[in-house]
């Protein structure tokens, strides 16, 4: 059985603190679009990216990856409003929420993967 970590559910807390209110000052500056959720899917590539970044650049044990990476964009990105700007959008534009849904993925993963990359390089800048 692991041992709880008071110090580091206490980082993620602080950051899903910050992420989440975050997240609600991105959506008050970015209302939906006739529906669709902007803010979200802004949040959710941002997040994504540095996300990859973090994982380059920090172990997963550090703990400014878990006070960033967990807490602060673990916060920010949102699966939950992900869903339910999908089947919003599903009820009015069934293949705008499809084609939502298939982006986000896709270019999360995208996001990412470039986030790693740009990580990488900083190491690989240093070494030279």
């Amino acid at each position: 059985m692991a041992t709880v970590n008071l110090r580091r559910v206490l980082l993620v807390a602080l950051g899903g603190t910050i992420g989440t209110a975050a997240r609600l000052g991105l959506g008050l500056l970015i209302p939906e679009n006739g529906g669709f959720p902007t803010a979200v899917l802004i949040a959710n590539l941002l997040g994504a990216l540095l996300i990859g970044v973090l994982a380059a650049r920090l172990p997963a044990s550090h703990e400014l990856r878990v006070l960033l990476g967990t807490g602060v964009l673990g916060g920010f990105t949102t699966y939950s409003a992900f869903m339910t700007g999908t089947l919003a959008l599903w009820a009015e534009a069934p293949i705008v929420a499809v084609a939502y849904a298939l982006g986000s993925v896709v270019l999360g993963l995208g996001a990412a993967a470039l986030g790693l990359r740009l990580g990488r390089r900083r190491d690989r800048g240093a070494a030279a």
